[in-house]
């Protein structure tokens, strides 16, 4: 039996033009035979692998199948006695030939595949890696790492794999071990490892808690402080997981020197997007209130946080507006913070503007800035309300008000406003009788 597919339908056939098919019809169709499509996708198989049942199937396919909870054959609906995937090579061969036979209508040939990690090869790594960190043996735990990395790097599949074999722990160990004995003697090896545990994350609080060790977190923030770019941007990434999941690594790693100035330095001359955003939400849980925080607040702000924060907010895409938001709250919390923002002259038109322009997570840490602000009861107060005022705080906050907010938001929205409506003979640059009366109804 054969199927026959018009080339506007072939997924895997690329959108080619009449004349880029020399003697074939706009029309016409390429026959393909049954055999080499998966039953589950209809798409020709890259991949065939035969079923316990005897069925051959596109690997990508059943392995969705039953990795969501289906434990029988989609074809015979007979149950399945093992999971084992066999590769059809002969089958894999044909639709390689029938590929090249038919080159000249634009079929590419599939690729070999290669054969995917098995979880008995991922524990048996693991296991070496283990026994070469405990004899100190950094050549060979350093080749059994790349293992792990290539493993990662070549499928999806491959890296879930390696992951749910407990790597993540077992790497943590050897980063621990490794950077305990010397950084600069092995730095290539704790570099190749960090940028696996990038990849298998995330991992079990007991490799957590190995990575939380004083050695581990030395060698991290050396690495932040080092001029290579990828350990740095690995660095970054675990230290914001770490931060994530328990807030005690905090006082470790404050107590290491210069953690603040290479935090900063990632802000101040980007990496890419996403280590920026990891060095912002370590900062934002460094901040955040504890027996330290005002220590390190102060710290970040004499290295010239706030205002390259302010800077930064100009232009800055969803994601970072709302971290680096979320990091000058935390600053307001301290009068120290509070003064370096209303030296800023960035500062108030910076907030107002960015109510209702970025996200609601985002006009809400800029109403939360605006009210410690506003309500400080410190010298520049006044300034801030009146000028807030004129920027039209009080007109975006109205319209807060109106869509519908709860919660907290609704608290801020209305302290906010009654604040702003002791200033109502000030506000010169708004018709404010409408707003007033609006105020009043609301109330």
């Amino acid at each position: 039996m054969f199927l026959s597919w018009r080339r506007s339908k072939l997924g895997f056939l690329p959108k080619l033009k009449k004349e880029h098919l020399p003697g074939v019809d706009s029309g016409s169709e390429i026959v393909i035979p049954s055999h080499f499509l998966c039953p589950i996708s209809l798409d020709l198989m890259k991949d065939p692998v035969i079923l316990s049942t005897g069925i051959t199937y596109d690997r990508e396919s059943i392995e969705k199948w039953i990795e969501g909870g289906n434990f029988s054959c989609p074809v015979t609906k007979q149950d399945l006695m093992s999971f084992d995937l066999i590769p059809n090579h002969t089958l894999r061969r044909m639709i390689q030939d029938w590929c090249v036979a038919n080159h000249s209508y634009g079929i590419e040939r599939i690729p070999t595949p290669r054969i995917p990690v098995t979880p008995y090869e991922v524990n048996d790594v693991c296991s070496r890696i283990a026994v070469a960190t405990q004899r100190g043996d950094s050549k060979r735990c350093s080749e059994l790492v790349g293992k792990i990395r290539n493993w990662a790097r070549e499928s999806e599949r491959n890296r879930r794999c390696v992951v749910n074999g407990g790597t993540g722990i077992v790497l943590a160990a050897s980063f621990e071990h490794f950077a305990g004995v010397s950084i600069e003697k092995h730095v290539g090896l704790l570099e190749e490892i960090l940028l696996v545990l990038v990849c298998v994350f995330p991992i079990s609080i007991e490799g957590l808690s190995k990575l939380g060790s004083a050695d581990s977190l030395k060698c991290m923030v050396s690495f932040l402080m080092g001029k290579n770019l990828s350990p740095k941007q690995n660095a970054v990434f675990v230290l914001k997981e770490l931060l994530l999941v328990d807030q005690r690594y905090v006082d470790s790693l404050a107590a290491i020197e210069g953690v603040s100035e290479a935090l900063v330095s990632i802000i101040r001359e980007p990496l890419c997007p996403s280590a920026t955003k990891s060095s912002l939400t370590a900062i934002f849980y460094i901040i955040l209130p504890s027996e330290i925080s005002e220590k390190m607040t102060l710290k970040f702000m004499e290295l010239g946080l706030v205002s390259q924060l302010l800077d930064f907010l100009v232009d800055a895409e969803k994601s970072l507006c709302e971290k680096a938001l979320g990091v000058l709250d935390g600053i307001c919390d301290f009068k120290q913070g509070r003064e370096k923002l209303y030296q800023n002259a960035l500062t108030i038109p910076l907030l107002v503007k960015k109510i209702l322009r970025v996200s609601e997570v985002a006009s809400e840490y800029c109403l939360s800035i605006l009210l410690k602000l506003c309500k400080s009861g410190e010298k520049g107060e006044d300034e801030a309300r009146v000028e807030a005022a004129q920027l039209g705080a009080f007109q975006k906050i109205i319209v807060l008000l109106q869509v519908g907010c709860g919660g907290d938001m609704k608290d801020k929205v209305t302290e906010m406003l009654k604040l702003l409506n002791l200033y109502k003979d000030r506000l010169d640059c708004i018709d404010s009788s409408m707003h007033f009366k609006f105020l009043k109804k609301s109330f």
